[in-house]
């Protein structure tokens, strides 16, 4: 029974990642009225919102039980595309945000504790790397459906969202409950004694401000300093919407980290990982050349995706709790918190020199590395 949740959540994955608008997400809104700085101010709404709601939310999901908050979410995940869809303002795109922000925190740690409760022992890094993977396959087919069949029909781009994500709500509802019966369902008291056990190991904290490192990184360097490096060493901008379907096909390779790591190990992997995504972002800081910008962010995502999976698996084998939602959500919180400080060094750092910013994303892996060597030692 429990490997159908596999199957369900691998659908659902699939769907999530069908973002038929995801290529024209900005001149989506633009013509809609919205201007890039709104489009700016919506995004930090809602990143401080899914910090606030974290830690409430992975409460409230080991109370009534993981399917049922993969059920809610999913429900509104399929209101806000609903909400996207017909927007004409900045109130609209707001309030899709906002419902935006609840679903990821509710999802996060539920989704990966679902899965992690499915698989047989020893399978959940290979089951996460095909999650994460089938995620980007869902996003590679609806950006091809929207190069070849779309065009410029923004409002069918939606609309087909909007299906794409109605199937997932449905599928959400076919999932068999993981989490134990009401008696081991948390309680205030209980959360407090996860969040002081997280807290006082020091062990642990290494390992999550080593996987925010590169996991920053790697968001801040393929998403955004990316066009600014394809942009200095004269690639064009229509090269770099094909370049991004490449890095996109390449983040689908955390589908063999689980075959890596058995013929590897765990501590080798982390630290071609790590040192890989290091040495990526000091080829990104000094080339001048297309085929040094392209590798280096290849190289970058190809680290990250591996790496995925097996920091997936290795926090949910920290847990020993049987409120695991709640632990992994205390542990995002600490990731993400992690993540809004180095932001802030990376966006200082890039306005005054790019390749200050790329150098700063190659001492945080190389710190990464040493912190998760630390972590390794308990």
């Amino acid at each position: 029974m429990l490997k159908k949740n596999i199957y369900l959540m691998y659908a659902i994955s699939c769907l999530h990642g069908m973002v038929f608008y995801g290529p024209i997400a900005t001149l989506y809104r633009q013509m809609q009225g919205v201007t890039v700085f709104e489009i700016t101010l919506i995004e930090s709404i809602s990143l401080a919102l899914c910090l606030l709601l974290e830690l409430p939310w992975g409460i409230i999901a080991d109370r009534i039980g993981y399917k049922r908050t993969m059920m809610i979410c999913c429900l509104l995940y399929f209101i806000s595309k609903i909400i996207f869809w017909r927007a004409g303002s900045f109130v609209l795109f707001l309030l899709e945000r906002i419902l935006l922000s609840v679903v990821i925190a509710g999802l996060s740690g539920v989704d990966t504790s679902i899965l992690y409760l499915s698989s047989r022992k020893g399978d959940s890094q290979k089951v996460f790397g095909i999650y994460n993977g089938l995620s980007t396959a869902g996003l590679l087919a609806a950006a091809f459906i929207y190069s070849a069949l779309i065009g410029d029909d923004y409002r069918l781009a939606g609309f087909m969202t909007v299906i794409s994500y109605g199937i997932a709500a449905l599928l959400s509802l076919f999932l068999t409950e993981v989490k134990e019966d009401a008696s081991d369902r948390t309680s205030a008291r209980q959360f407090c004694t996860c969040l002081r056990q997280t807290l006082s190991d020091k062990y642990l904290i290494l390992l999550l401000l080593g996987i925010a490192f590169l996991n920053e990184t790697h968001q801040t360097v393929t998403v955004f300093l990316n066009q600014l490096v394809y942009t200095r060493v004269g690639i064009s901008n229509r090269v770099i919407g094909y370049l991004y379907i490449i890095a996109t096909i390449a983040g689908m390779c955390g589908v063999f980290s689980s075959a890596l790591t058995r013929k590897t190990g765990k501590t080798a992997l982390i630290r071609v990982c790590f040192l890989s995504a290091s040495a990526a972002c000091v080829l990104l800081a000094l080339t001048d050349s297309i085929p040094g910008a392209v590798l280096g962010i290849l190289i970058l995502r190809i680290a990250f995706s591996l790496f995925s999976p097996l920091q997936t698996q290795i926090q949910n084998d920290q847990i020993s709790t049987a409120n695991r939602a709640s632990a992994l959500s205390i542990n995002a919180v600490m990731i993400d918190s992690a993540g809004i400080g180095t932001n802030l060094i990376f966006g200082a750092l890039a306005e005054r020199n790019l390749m200050w910013a790329l150098l700063f994303g190659a001492l945080l892996c190389f710190c990464g590395l040493i912190l998760l060597e630390l972590f390794k030692s308990r």
